[in-house]
């Protein structure tokens, strides 16, 4: 049985989550939130993990980013010997200073406390990310040019 439900709102990490959970155990085919210039929609598909759509109305871009890789990201926050270093803003993910440039960090890449991990666009603002942590880059969340959200993980670091 299909059903799609249509809500207005801001949502964060958390919140996806949660509307996931709610799709699987509503046994909902398909939620779609719109609000102002962004779209989200949950595909509920038999037989496969979950995914979420994230567009912004206007231009080309949409971003697919798997349930199990969320949860993957979050559950490391309980292991001790890892940082889960999160998007601070909400914003477009960069991953070099330029389109020329090489990346500020890479999978094994060393970081330390003030390493710059990537750039957050905001508003026409390039704010820099630190690494908060000493330690070295086990896994890369997002990609160049990819809409971020408050709280959403961005890297791995295992920490030293």
């Amino acid at each position: 049985m299909e059903h799609v439900a249509k809500v207005g709102g801001f949502l964060d990490l958390h919140e996806i989550q949660q509307l996931v959970t709610l799709v699987k155990d509503a046994n909902l085919h398909e939620l779609e939130i719109e609000r102002e210039n962004m779209r989200l929609r949950i595909v509920n598909q038999e037989g496969t993990n979950l995914t979420h759509t994230t567009q912004s109305l206007g231009n080309t871009s949409t971003t697919i980013v798997r349930e199990d890789k969320i949860s993957q990201a979050i559950n490391l926050e309980d292991d001790l010997s890892y940082h889960i270093i999160k998007s601070p803003i909400v914003g477009t993910f960069y991953s070099a200073p330029s389109p020329e440039s090489q990346d500020f960090v890479y999978k094994d890449a060393l970081v330390d406390v003030e390493t710059t991990v990537c750039i957050i666009e905001a508003m026409k603002v390039m704010n820099e990310i630190q690494a908060e942590v000493k330690g070295v880059v086990t896994e890369i969340f997002v990609q160049n040019g990819q809409p971020v959200e408050f709280g959403q993980p961005l890297f791995k670091v295992k920490k030293s």
